[in-house]
């Protein structure tokens, strides 16, 4: 017990002294460097429970997916799946910012998933009514989560961004453990992690546009390589930033999403926000 009390007082504090510094590395124009979107106001209640780091229940029985983020998934009664590493510290986490607190829903796109859960940007209210801390914004900070953009919601992602560099530069939470480094572009390591999300920090070596895709090479073949695919639809997207995918040859860039094969590792980008541009 000793033992147990001992890291959720150690939580509280990584998560009360949180405060970002100044002189991050810019992003480049990938759709997240400009104001923060106006998001839609939705439901307030009381938290209840916490069923994982990114996922709870309001009093009223709403379950929430907070959107924007990734917290190490737990098996939550799937039978064979391995609970990710530092999964019960980051729901320990999430219940120590909200649980019994009251907090505000709100949207930026779409609303309910597959599952029905709300997908939301949470803040908790103080006693007036008004806006405390956004927890999406302090999950990040303190380490227990991955910023983790969908095509159909906008939020502020560079304040996300930002606190994710911070924290990752620091060492905390899921930063000091390595299932979560960010990745090479080495084809070889990548192919191991087929079927993940991860991070993957390189150089473009080539871009070519095939048939309306846009394919960013990280080696001389393409067909061993690492790579990052846009899709002809999603295209727009990048443009309507100012980004032209075309000229990112020579860039260093840090991508996220799911690893596949095609060829070599592949990540598709389907909206901007998935692809920081380092220099």
């Amino acid at each position: 017990m000793a033992r147990k009390n001992h890291r959720h007082i150690t939580l509280a504090r990584e998560l009360k002294s949180l405060a970002l510094t100044a002189g991050a590395v810019l992003l480049g124009g990938s759709g997240y460097g400009g104001s923060a979107p106006v998001l839609a106001p939705g439901e307030t209640g009381a938290v209840a429970s916490v069923l994982d780091g990114d996922t709870l229940y309001l009093e009223g029985g709403l379950k929430v997916r907070l959107a924007g983020m990734q917290a190490p998934k737990l098996p939550l009664g799937r039978k064979g799946f391995k609970p990710w590493p530092k999964g019960k510290e980051a729901r320990s986490a999430l219940s120590l910012l909200t649980k019994g607190q009251h907090v505000q829903l709100f949207y930026g796109g779409k609303r309910r998933d597959r599952y029905d859960r709300a997908l939301a940007q949470i803040y908790t209210l103080r006693p007036d009514g008004t806006r405390d801390q956004w927890v999406q914004e302090q999950m990040i900070s303190a380490g227990w989560a991955r910023v983790y953009t969908w095509p159909d919601t906008v939020l502020d992602a560079a304040a996300l961004y930002k606190a994710e560099r911070e924290a990752r530069g620091a060492g905390r939470g899921i930063w000091a453990d390595e299932f979560y480094a960010v990745r090479s572009p080495d084809p070889n390591n990548l192919a191991q992690d087929v079927d993940s999300f991860q991070l993957v920090e390189g150089i473009i070596t080539s871009a070519a546009l095939v048939r309306g895709r846009v394919y960013l090479n990280f080696g001389a073949d393409y067909k061993t390589d690492f790579t990052l695919a846009i899709a002809k639809a999603d295209l727009k997207a990048f443009t309507r930033t100012g980004l032209d995918p075309m000229s990112l040859e020579g860039a260093r860039v840090r991508a996220r999403g799911w690893i596949e094969l095609r060829n070599g590792p592949m990540i598709w980008l389907d909206h901007p926000e998935r692809l920081e541009v380092l220099d």
